[in-house]
Parts: C-alpha cells; sequence; structure tokens
C-alpha cells in the first residue's frame, strides 16, 4: 500500500488526545509526511501541526487525507463526510482505517470517481490467512503486552526496531492496526480479520527468518480489556513470542472506555501473559517494561522508572522519551 504524500491529517471531533491516537502515531513516526491537520467544533485534540482548510492544504501540497480519529467501534461519523467530500473533489485521496469504509459512502465513491481520486480502506484483509499451526518458526519475535489499550505498545515496537537499525542489528516492524500499516505502509488489520484466521495472520506476518533476525510485532488490546482482549490473545498464539515487554501507563485509573475497571499491576500482567505464552513457546521471557510517562514531568518519570525497576528487577523505560537502548539491550 503506497500513499500519496504529503498528507493532511483529519482529527474530527476527537473528545481526547488518544481519540486522535492514529493522528499522533503518524505525526510522530513520519512527521516528514504530515503538512498539517485539520479539526471540526468540538475537537480537544491537537498535533501542534497548522490548522488548515482543505482549500489551505491544498496549496500547500497535501495529497493525502489521512483520517486520523481512532474512536470507540471505529466508525465514520456523518458529520465528517462534508469535509471528505470537498477533499476529494479538491484531488485529494483519502485514507482510513475505520471499520465502516470509504467504498461503501455511495456519494463519495462517486466524487472519487469523477475525480479520479482513490479511497483506500487500510482495515480491509487483503490476504486470505491461514488457521494457525502452532510451528515452531526461525528467527526472534519480540510482542508488546500492555496493562490497558492505547498504553505505548506500537511506539515501544517502532522505537525498539529504530535502534536495533541503528545498530546493524536485523529487525522489521510488523504492523497489526491501522496506525502502524499508515506508518509504514504494510501489515496486517488483525481486528478486521475473521476469528478462527487471527492467530494465523500472526503466523502469516512473521515467517521463518534468519536465526538473528528480530520481529517486532505491534500489541493490540490487553489480556485484561473486556472488550478487546480477543486480539491480544491472537498474537501471543499466533506471534509465539521469544520475548515480552510489558507496557503501561502509570496515570491511568480505568481501563479505557470501561469506566468500572481497574487496570491490573504489572505484575499481574506479566504473570498472565507468561502463562498463555508458554503454550506456543516455553522458553518465552520478560525482558523489559516499557513506560507511557507523557503524563509526569521529567523528575516524576525517572522517579516512578526507578522504582519500578527496583521493585520487579527489569529494566524500566520509557522508549519514545529516552530511547529503547536498554529495552534492546535486555534481547
Amino acid at each position: 500500500m503506497l500513499l500519496k504524500t504529503p498528507y493532511l491529517l483529519f482529527l474530527g471531533d476527537a473528545a481526547d488526545p488518544l481519540a486522535a491516537k492514529v493522528a499522533q502515531g503518524v505525526k510522530d513516526w513520519r512527521p516528514e509526511h504530515c503538512v498539517g491537520q485539520i479539526r471540526l467544533e468540538g475537537c480537544n485534540a491537537d498535533m501542534g501541526l497548522s490548522d488548515m482548510t482543505i482549500e489551505e492544504a491544498v496549496a500547500a501540497g497535501a495529497k493525502t487525507l489521512v483520517v486520523g480519529v481512532a474512536n470507540r467501534g471505529g466508525v465514520i461519523s456523518e458529520s465528517w463526510n462534508a469535509v471528505f467530500k470537498e477533499a476529494v473533489s479538491s484531488g485529494m485521496d483519502i485514507a482510513s482505517g475505520l471499520h465502516n469504509l470509504l467504498r461503501d459512502i455511495p456519494e463519495l465513491v462517486e466524487l472519487a470517481d469523477k475525480h479520479n481520486q482513490q479511497l483506500i480502506d487500510v482495515r480491509v484483509p487483503q490476504v486470505e490467512y491461514p488457521i494457525a499451526s502452532g510451528e515452531k518458526r526461525k528467527g526472534k519475535r519480540v510482542l508488546a503486552v500492555g496493562t490497558d489499550c492505547s498504553v505505548g505498545k506500537m511506539y515501544t515496537a517502532l522505537a525498539m526496531e529504530k535502534t536495533m537499525l541503528e545498530r546493524g542489528m536485523k529487525a522489521s516492524f510488523r504492523a497489526t492496526g491501522q496506525t502502524g500499516i499508515l506508518i509504514t505502509g504494510n501489515g496486517v488489520p488483525l481486528d478486521a480479520v475473521i476469528a478462527d484466521f487471527m492467530a494465523g495472520s500472526v503466523e502469516y506476518l512473521t515467517p521463518d527468518n534468519d536465526a538473528d533476525h528480530w520481529d517486532l510485532i505491534e500489541g493490540q488490546g490487553s489480556l485484561f480489556h473486556a472488550s478487546y482482549s480477543g486480539v491480544t490473545m491472537a498474537l501471543i498464539h499466533g506471534g509465539a513470542p521469544d520475548v515480552l515487554i510489558l507496557c503501561h501507563e502509570p496515570t491511568r485509573k480505568t481501563m479505557r472506555g470501561l469506566p468500572s475497571y481497574t487496570l491490573p499491576s504489572l505484575e499481574e500482567l506479566r504473570d498472565l501473559a507468561m502463562t498463555i505464552a508458554k503454550v506456543v513457546n516455553p522458553e518465552v521471557r520478560v525482558a523489559g517494561l516499557s513506560i507511557n510517562t507523557a503524563a509526569l514531568s521529567e523528575d516524576e518519570a525517572v522517579a516512578y522508572l526507578a522504582k519500578l525497576e527496583a521493585e520487579m528487577g527489569l529494566p524500566a523505560v520509557d522508549p519514545f522519551r529516552h530511547g529503547a537502548g536498554r529495552l534492546v539491550d535486555a534481547l
């Protein structure tokens, strides 16, 4: 999948910054592709980019409107359609990773055909994936698992890949969600794969490789999240990871979208994830803790990481804030 660059990031009416995590991921990892953002009334997210109209974005060279909103359920709101129609009519493609598809909006399809523009739905499986076999594969695999959704699993894998490639190691980030696919241009839209084939799609994504090659598998959901635990289980059993990295956001009190559920401890996550992972790889181990300290000051972050490290005997780092070197060292 090749998207025309540069991008205008559509933040829509995102209720909070996490609701625009797709845009945040693209901006953080492909900043050179982002010329601006477009926000609707009520938007509470901000990528720190220039706010633009469609006309201004086209004048600045934008070629693709990237839908950067990841709302609960992944649906395209009717209130967004006016912007989408204007973008297509002005000569822009649209790329979306939401569950309901651009190609299913008749008036948008008609406009795209008229103006010779592309509607790109990245959350549509492009392959007939196999049922998982559970067979051991060559090469090494790392999977980030979290105490909740949206705690930094993708950032952990991307940061580790960046460090490993800088060191001359063999490493590949393997995208399993819409943001990762939009960043890298390929991957498996795991939550859109039929349930029986989810683990098989992860096996397909991480095939046999060189003995010293590492796949950094993008994590999804959480084993403790009542809504999204299924994708996490598929990643563990399909990925058969050699190494787990535990991810956590320390200021969050309740599960994302489930206010009656509190987050598990990192110890609870370690124990449950290891039990499940040993089913497919008895040699699996936990190598480190990846902590999203964005809501903490530098002093607070350093103190919190030191405390965790002392308690759990594992390197505790914020790989986006401080670099992923110590997590890579732990491999």
